[in-house]
């Protein structure tokens, strides 16, 4: 087996770089560029979050939705959200690519922005939950091409040639995700306090206006951009060198003759042939019938590029399942934690914070934290270890999962005296009642989910760029997302799940009167559901191979045994 590698530590060029004052010009081009698209998304991210930060308390106090019910909306129009990305960058990959699905995308959006704020402004009450949900599900189409191309897109514009630029790329997801998480903050400081202490109407139309500008900023940028054409259908491709692979699935590989002899027709070979997933070499072996054919079926036959491509994805996919967990506990930061705020006493002087502000303390932490980590961490850690990026993507990863059991852990600590303060005050059975505790109490909790997604969210972002091959990176973003996507779904299974047993033994845990809840237990469980992951996880990274890149012709070295 290969050894476990960072990936910035196998890039290897042929090309000798010019010199260096040309990197320093070409990663100051990439950077105007992407500088640009990063204000594109703030404003994007300013809208997304505006409206789902504060979705919970629309669906149970406008649409008298039960806590248990508008948890699950949520979190089912989050994963769809999240998945449908998934369809977004099939298409900019085989058909439109990025820039064309961007600008699409992005008019739907303002599209659907739009319908929501005629939705909580004018339509009649009778109507207005039918065309509120038609609305947001539009929007989620929107989602579906923006999301998964504006980060590719923006990543784009660094070139791999150039090691500066591939140094710059590394720091760039660190700001760029920073550009996101001020966007969403500014969005739940201002945006949140319109929307429940002057009217919703006014707050969604702030939001449509946000997204506005992002599709014009977008457009204003057209001149700067390098823009690439779609590159092909990756699943087709993917597809190629399962079907050669079983049609030869009897061959036996003992040498790497035949390989020589095809990697010669390929001179462009980059990535390096690892020894994981040999079933898949048999795509890469000439037998008879590829011999005497004047041309090469590429259902039969296919170069070792596009095979190391299709195990790149196949060494993802358990560090994707992985990360699921993670987002079933971020899940909680616009439900169950937004609901907690809403009985406890949220005044400062004679203002009243809104129950979802407290989501402030999640951006402010990672505001705070990543220029700590990209400019004190990094270039410290990067004495000791030799990574350019500090540590590895997959370590990164891995700090980010473990601070989110600590969430929980403090999330179930805070709750549990919350509970004994309503007990003690005979306010069980009043839902509605403030209780005697400060909503201070919440903000380590929030902290702690902030700077977990420092680490892990970044460190995802990164990886599924980083590991995926050039033709499917948009496709490696919808993954990522998808992750978010397949957590909140799974976060409804678990509450399902939770009701359903906890309910054969007296009292459901979570229930529409939440000082009956035990919310407390299920984030208990829900650590521990988590460090279990945590396990699964280091297991699964010590064996992961980074992807290897090697910038020369295929030569001999490069052996099946």
């Amino acid at each position: 087996m290969d050894s476990f590698h960072s990936p910035k530590g196998h890039l290897q060029d042929e090309d000798v770089e010019k010199n260096i004052s040309s990197q320093k010009k070409s990663s100051r081009g990439g950077w105007s560029a992407a500088i640009f698209i990063i204000f594109v998304e703030m404003a994007e991210r300013f809208s997304f979050f505006g409206l789902a930060g504060n979705l919970i308390t629309y669906l149970t106090n406008e649409l008298h939705e039960p806590i248990p019910t508008a948890a699950k909306n949520v979190n089912t129009w989050i994963g769809v959200s999240s998945l449908l990305p998934i369809l977004g960058a099939f298409i900019a990959d085989s058909y439109l690519g990025r820039f064309n699905t961007i600008l699409v995308s992005s008019i739907i959006y303002c599209m659907a922005m739009s319908l929501l704020t005629v939705t909580v402004s004018a339509i009649p009450l009778h109507l207005r939950k039918l065309m509120f949900f038609v609305a947001l599900y539009l929007l989620s189409l929107g989602l579906s091409g923006h999301k998964p191309c504006v980060q590719t897109f923006a990543a784009d514009q660094f070139s791999e040639d150039s090691a500066e630029e591939r140094k710059a790329k590394s720091s760039f997801f660190n700001w760029w995700y920073l550009g996101i998480v001020v966007g969403g903050s500014s969005a739940v400081l201002v945006v949140i306090y319109i929307q429940d202490n002057v009217s919703w109407a006014a707050g969604f139309g702030i939001l449509t206006g946000s997204m506005v500008v992002a599709l014009i900023l977008f457009l204003l940028g057209i001149k700067k951009y390098r823009r690439q054409g779609p590159l092909g259908s990756p699943f087709t491709k993917v597809a190629q060198v399962f079907v050669a692979a079983l049609r030869k699935q009897h061959m036996e590989v003992t040498t790497g003759q035949d390989l020589d002899e095809y990697c010669q027709q390929q001179p462009h070979t980059t990535l390096v042939h690892t020894n994981q997933f040999r079933f898949l070499d048999k795509a890469m072996v000439i037998d008879h019938q590829d011999a005497s054919s004047e041309t090469t079926n590429p259902w039969r036959l296919c170069s070792l590029n596009q095979v190391e491509q299709v195990k790149l994805l196949l060494r993802l996919i358990p560090i994707w399942m992985c990360c699921l967990m993670f987002a079933v506990v971020q899940s909680f930061v616009q439900t169950f934690f937004t609901k907690q705020g809403s009985t406890m006493i949220r005044s400062i002087g004679s203002i009243q914070l809104p129950q979802a502000s407290l989501q402030i303390f999640v951006g402010l932490t990672i505001v705070v934290a990543i220029p700590i980590y990209d400019c004190v961490f990094v270039p410290i850690a990067r004495k000791f270890t030799g990574h350019s990026s500090g540590i590895t993507i997959l370590q990164r990863i891995g700090t980010g999962l473990l601070i989110s059991i600590m969430s929980m852990v403090v999330a179930a600590v805070v709750e549990a005296k919350r509970v004994k303060i309503v007990r003690d005050h005979n306010l069980l059975d009043n839902p509605k009642a403030i209780v005697p505790m400060r909503v201070w109490w919440l903000i380590p909790q929030y902290m702690i989910c902030g700077l977990s997604d420092a680490f892990a969210f970044v460190g995802m972002q990164e990886l599924f760029y980083d590991q995926m091959p050039e033709a499917m990176r948009s496709l490696g973003a919808a993954f990522y997302l998808s992750v978010v996507g397949v957590g909140f779904f799974l976060s409804n299974g678990i509450i399902t799940l939770v009701q359903a047993i906890s309910s054969k033994g007296g009292e459901k845990w979570i229930t529409n009167n939440i000082n009956r809840s035990h919310l407390d237990y299920f984030y208990s469980v829900i650590a521990g559901l988590s460090a279990l992951n945590f396990c699964l996880y280091v297991w699964t990274a010590k064996g992961f191979l980074y992807k290897r890149i090697e910038a020369k012709e295929c030569n001999k070295e490069i052996e099946l045994n």
